[in-house]
């Protein structure tokens, strides 16, 4: 087993763990790899493990690695879906769009608009997390708590978006009671939008420091990255993805 396989099954035993300890249904937390700066190589280890959710920061880079997984991974059973859970810049959302599956980090109206205008006809609506700054950070991009409420409702009008529910990255804390406080606060923000008859199923919270916080307070997606594929070196990021090796012949 290769050290991507055993870091997975040890990050699901961690979130399993917290399922239940959190009274929650089996597999009602899914697992987000957090690919970015890793080649295509180290991702499709991940598929061969069976990973099939993948987070990318970068948009050229997630682009890459998407087009190279789809060569190498060419089996319906192997379909991947891609996140991208970087800050947007609006010259950046065509290419968002047309390759990805999720964005989790929408805090403006305005990038909303692009990314619904530049979804290309026939393929299912772009799914979209609204980016919370819960700590007010001035450092952390997203939403002010009370600005959400109306990006929400902006964003579940418009063609070509689904609008599925609330990412943060709150302030690190090493206190589980703190991280938990943080979470909840996200949680009670989604629970208000669900009030208001928004049809909302997703809270993307927790990386590999506080997942099981976030289980705690009812995340849905966790987004973890270092535990599974190891330090980060964020110099080989502009590198080119290098081409991975086609199914069948690894």
């Amino acid at each position: 087993m290769s050290r991507i396989a055993q870091n997975l099954q040890a990050v699901i035993s961690t979130i399993v763990a917290s399922e239940h300890e959190a009274g929650r249904p089996a597999q009602s937390v899914r697992l987000l790899a957090v690919s970015k700066t890793f080649g295509a190589e180290a991702v499709l280890e991940a598929v061969q493990a069976g990973q099939r959710a993948f987070g990318e920061n970068y948009v050229q880079e997630g682009v890459d690695k998407i087009r190279a997984l789809a060569a190498a991974t060419p089996m319906p059973d192997q379909a991947l879906e891609w996140h991208f859970i970087g800050p947007i810049q609006s010259n950046k959302t065509r290419p968002i769009a047309e390759h990805f599956d999720w964005v989790h980090t929408v805090e403006r109206e305005k990038i909303a608009l692009r990314l619904s205008e530049q979804r290309p006809a026939g393929r299912a609506p772009l799914n979209i997390c609204l980016q919370v700054n819960i700590s007010g950070e001035a450092s952390k991009s997203g939403a002010a708590p009370d600005q959400v409420a109306a990006l929400a409702q902006a964003v579940a009008g418009l063609p070509n978006l689904r609008l599925r529910g609330l990412m943060a990255i709150p302030e690190p804390e090493d206190d589980l009671d703190k991280q938990r406080a943080a979470f909840r606060r996200v949680r009670e923000l989604y629970d208000a939008l669900c009030a208001q008859g928004l049809a909302l199923d997703t809270l993307s919270m927790g990386m590999s420091g506080d997942m099981r916080a976030a289980v705690l307070e009812g995340a849905t997606i966790v987004r973890v990255g270092s535990a599974i594929f190891g330090a980060r070196s964020y110099a080989a990021t502009s590198a080119a993805t290098p081409a991975v090796t086609p199914k069948g012949q690894v």
